[in-house]
């Protein structure tokens, strides 16, 4: 069975505090990119069986976020096995949870191969276990989520009709490196309240607390958000940790990246699954 493994952008995200435990609390809204996506092949197979096309995959296999999940799955209800194809076209590294959507693909896939009914609350709860935005990828709309970006709850966002770009250069950043150099700290505002204002506000008042400090090192993902914005973004952001940004027009962009950007633009609609 193949299944659309969509990628997801980040409409703010606040660093709140860190944890006993070493995690840190958030405070984004994950917007699901319907037409930016890897395919996966789930089917019967003895063992757990995986291999990868298209895009490359920069981590060991059994470090894969796909495996790790048929691990979950061979575990918990003691299937047979699974055999596993991921075509990658989401950029890796990106801060588009890429790898997080993929996995949420196998867990489906293997809840339907093995007819093992489980909802999505069930669903929901296996994938919290690979990682804080992995459960977002169930629902596949709007959500606030906060905790580790875990505790999720469906939100109004309306952006249908504008444009998305993203574009993203040869660079990427890796999670551990983005909260290396974060402040936390607690919002005058909260996210959900600066997010009901006209998008033309959001500029400067909905901000990526790992903005400041991936752009000083790395300035030519801050390059490509001003860019944006001189194209007549209402709204750029880094998405995530990044190193992926994105904008969002009203009118569809015509804009001039280098050979090594990789760029995605579609519409945004309401193709979301309930």
């Amino acid at each position: 069975m193949m299944y659309g493994a969509n990628c997801k952008i980040n409409l703010g995200l606040n660093v709140v505090r860190k944890r006993e435990d070493g995690y840190h609390e958030l405070e984004t809204v994950m917007l699901p990119v319907v037409r930016l996506m890897d395919i996966v092949e789930v089917d019967v197979e003895k063992g757990i069986k995986y291999r990868s096309i298209g895009n490359d995959v920069d981590c060991p296999v059994e470090d894969n976020l796909c495996v790790r999940a048929a691990r979950l799955m061979e575990e918990r209800y003691k299937i047979y096995g699974a055999g596993i194809t991921l075509e990658k076209c989401v950029p890796f590294g990106a801060g588009l949870g890429g790898g997080s959507s993929d996995a949420t693909a196998v867990i489906r896939g293997i809840n339907d191969i093995y007819n093992l009914r489980l909802d999505k609350a069930e669903l929901s709860a296996l994938a919290s276990e690979l990682g804080s935005d992995t459960p977002f990828f169930v629902y596949n709309r709007p959500m606030l989520c906060t905790g580790r970006g875990e505790i999720m709850t469906p939100i109004d966002i309306n952006l249908v009709g504008l444009w998305l770009m993203i574009a993203k250069p040869s660079v990427g950043v890796s999670t551990a490196e983005a909260y290396r150099g974060v402040t936390p700290a607690v919002p005058a505002t909260p996210l959900a309240e600066l997010l009901k204002r006209p998008i033309e506000e959001w500029q400067g008042s909905v901000k990526n607390d790992f903005e400041p400090h991936i752009f000083a090192v790395h300035p030519e993902i801050k390059a490509i958000k001003d860019k944006l914005l001189d194209a007549g973004a209402l709204y750029a952001s880094m998405s995530g940790s990044g190193s992926a940004v994105f904008g969002l027009f009203r009118e569809q962009p015509a804009i001039e990246f280098a050979d090594d950007i990789f760029v995605h633009i579609e519409q945004i609609t309401q193709e979301y699954e309930e």
